[in-house]
């Protein structure tokens, strides 16, 4: 539906008060759902709601986010802690991670729920209940303005990711695994004495399209990753591998965590997660149902 380019004024109440109309016509030759190309928001052209959101949306996609003197004041009543100083990343550009809990209050609370309203519409997911996030701490990857080739004095959040303390997860079976089960239950079928069973269990299908499937067996397991989020500007420089290793150094109090022998889990991820994933963990991250 469009608009035409005139509008009628009528004029109510002998001409004290006027109120424009506009008229409005199907336009069947042109589709009015939108996907954009930069942030794949998909919304309706020409409703203002939608036009409002998108615009809001993908600068936050493409940009990322400010860090300003708001935040700061707040870091130490937050209790936010500078886990990383100078970290270089590929392009040579240098930033700084910060950490603080997940369900804070005050400015840097109100920041934290733009955050992961920005990253779940990316990824079409829910909101984190209030006690996932209780759970969680968030870290930040913040860039000074002068490596960003900016105006102005606030720091970028150009990448962000939700760490959440879970206890179990599963295993992810690897390709070899997958197809000696496929094997397995093909020998099975063709079985028709009964002697060619075999005890193991099926494996749990989590993406056929990735060919992510996991063993059933729930194996202890610290921490986890409902969220993982880098400004698409500033993607493949290496913030997302910063972040994870940033949050498996110093999630638990002095204890490292490994993902090469399972300490971290992720989620069911999207493609770029799943190849963060495999790239970081080395095949050893688990998946867990956030």
């Amino acid at each position: 539906m469009t608009t035409t380019t005139t509008a009628k004024k009528l004029k109510l109440d002998g001409g004290k008060h006027k109120k424009t109309l506009v008229q409005l016509h199907f336009c069947i030759d042109k589709p009015v759902l939108r996907t954009c190309p930069s942030c794949a928001l998909s919304y309706t052209k020409g409703a203002a709601d939608d036009e409002a959101l998108h615009r809001v949306h993908c600068a936050r996609v493409q940009k990322g986010m400010e860090w300003g003197r708001e935040e700061e004041r707040e870091n130490v009543k937050a209790g936010v802690v500078e886990v990383a100083g100078g970290v270089k990343l590929s392009n040579g550009v240098r930033g700084r991670i910060i950490c603080f809990r997940a369900d804070i209050g005050g400015k840097i609370g109100s920041k934290v729920t733009t955050l992961l309203e920005t990253v779940n519409l990316t990824l079409s997911a829910p909101p984190m209940a209030r006690e996932a996030l209780a759970k969680s701490k968030l870290y930040l990857f913040l860039v000074p303005p002068s490596q960003t080739k900016t105006s102005g004095t606030r720091e970028k959040i150009v990448g962000w990711v939700v760490a959440q303390r879970i206890e179990t997860a599963m295993a992810i079976a690897s390709p070899d695994q997958q197809g000696s089960q496929g094997e397995e239950c093909s020998n099975h079928a063709e079985d028709t004495t009964g002697t060619g069973a075999t005890d193991a269990p099926p494996l749990v299908v989590v993406d056929t399209g990735m060919g992510i499937f996991c063993h059933p067996e729930h194996l202890p397991t610290p921490m986890g990753i409902p969220r993982l989020f880098v400004a698409s500007t500033h993607r493949r420089q290496g913030i997302a591998t910063k972040l994870l290793t940033a949050a498996a150094r110093t999630f638990i109090h002095g204890c490292v965590l490994d993902p090469r022998k399972g300490q971290v889990a992720f989620t069911q991820p999207t493609g770029d997660g799943n190849a963060v994933m495999l790239k970081w963990g080395g095949g050893g991250v688990r998946i867990y149902e956030g």
